[in-house]
């Protein structure tokens, strides 16, 4: 159980809820109903060994949680996953509407044996996990990664199609579109540079430097540079 702040909620509640169910108690020191249900929701959630975490929140401190919450009367709890609220209930409860509340929170026997495949990681695995949850965005991206490093580029590339574009899907895509698995020294410049004078007309070779420039990634000090030149080529 951890006392939050209103400086401190986006880093142990929003953020912490992307790894694990965070339930929000909000209570003030005056509360009698808080004061009872506290002790209930920190005998359950402890008992979670970590699969459920536990915040409080004093109101009369923290008025910017009360606000976004828009809470009008308290305890009010709120569980969180993945930033977003997914149950919430008002007032004190017993303990076995506590224990129905955080059980609604915990993972399924699917959402374990899922968790289970995706650490394993290998071809088979993730398989297994496209077969239960299709469009399973880390067995996807995983899964299309080995199969590039196989040599199996179009069939990465389809699976790719399965979830919506983002960094990581264009540089698997780049990846499997060049060929490479390092980005290093200066053979990229080098084929940058020859690249340069045809991105213009050469539809392939305009999607070949992009493609690079994704494997390159933002942070490198080439990539920048060599975006403003592609854009002077091509305005």
């Amino acid at each position: 159980m951890t006392d939050v702040t209103d400086a401190l909620f986006q880093t142990a509640v929003l953020d912490r809820s992307d790894e694990v169910p965070v339930v929000v108690d909000l209570w003030a020191p005056w509360c009698g109903p808080c004061r009872q249900l506290g002790p209930i929701l920190e005998k359950v959630i402890g008992a979670t060994d970590g699969k459920v975490e536990l915040v409080k929140v004093n109101t009369d401190e923290n008025p910017q949680i009360s606000q976004a919450f828009q809470v009008q009367s308290i305890p009010a709890v709120y569980a969180l996953k993945d930033g977003a609220v997914v149950d919430s209930f008002i007032g004190a409860q017993g303990e076995a509407a506590v224990q129905a509340f955080v059980d609604g929170l915990l993972p399924s026997e699917t959402e374990n044996a899922i968790e289970a495949l995706l650490a394993a990681g290998d071809e088979a695995s993730l398989e297994q996990v496209l077969a239960l949850v299709p469009d399973d965005e880390r067995a996807v991206l995983a899964l299309a990664e080995l199969w590039v490093d196989g040599g199996q580029a179009d069939e990465a590339l389809e699976l790719l199609t399965r979830i919506p574009e983002s960094p990581e899907t264009r540089r698997v895509a780049a990846k499997a579109r060049t060929g490479e698995a390092v980005v290093d020294g200066d053979e990229i410049s080098l084929r940058l540079n020859g690249l340069l004078d045809r991105v213009k007309d050469d539809d392939d070779a305009r999607q070949e430097f992009v493609d690079l420039l994704e494997l390159l990634g933002p942070d490198d000090p080439r990539t920048a540079p060599y975006r403003r030149s592609l854009s002077q080529r091509l305005f």
